[in-house]
């Protein structure tokens, strides 16, 4: 008998614990729901983003060997090397270079892989146009820096934090 009414007493604390976690997770629920919505105005406020952001791709040409080691770890083969053989000093020379950032998936392998560092991602994320055609980029468009959302003086920032109070 002394058994079977420990086994109620702990029955009884484990549904008065679980309905204490319900509650508080309606505590949550309702408290986020009175939060009045916050709108960035996307031109003209921009958001900072996190140190391991992935952004668009940046090439440096005078450091790639040709060597296609992005391409080989890129799951989906996307950079286009096109290379030349100088037989004189049996080395490869560089002709062209170009990433379509319609298709990329921006996993980064490319980058961490690259034996040069002639890749490097940086915090761009406005990769947005009217023909996808324009996404496909050359080695001038990739070795291009973005300016830094910090610098631009006419943008206002906002930290990325999870919470964003209305000011």
């Amino acid at each position: 008998m002394f058994p079977m009414v420990t086994g109620f007493m702990n029955y009884g604390q484990q549904t008065v614990r679980a309905a204490r976690y319900i509650g508080q997770g309606f505590m949550i629920t309702l408290s986020h729901a009175n939060r009045l919505p916050v709108t960035i105005q996307y031109p003209y406020e921009k958001l900072i983003t996190s140190e391991r952001f992935r952004g668009r791709i940046h090439f440096e040409f005078d450091k790639c060997i040709a060597c296609e080691v992005c391409v080989r770890v890129c799951p989906i083969d996307l950079p286009v090397v096109d290379w030349k053989l100088e037989p004189d000093i049996r080395k490869k020379r560089l002709l062209n270079y170009s990433i379509d950032f319609g298709i990329c998936i921006f996993c980064g392998n490319c980058v961490e892989y690259c034996p040069t560092n002639c890749l490097s991602m940086t915090e761009e994320y406005e990769l947005s146009t009217y023909d996808r055609h324009d996404l496909n980029y050359n080695q001038i468009a990739l070795g291009r820096l973005p300016m830094s959302v910090i610098d631009d003086y006419t943008i206002r920032t906002i930290v990325n934090s999870p919470q964003i109070k209305n000011g």
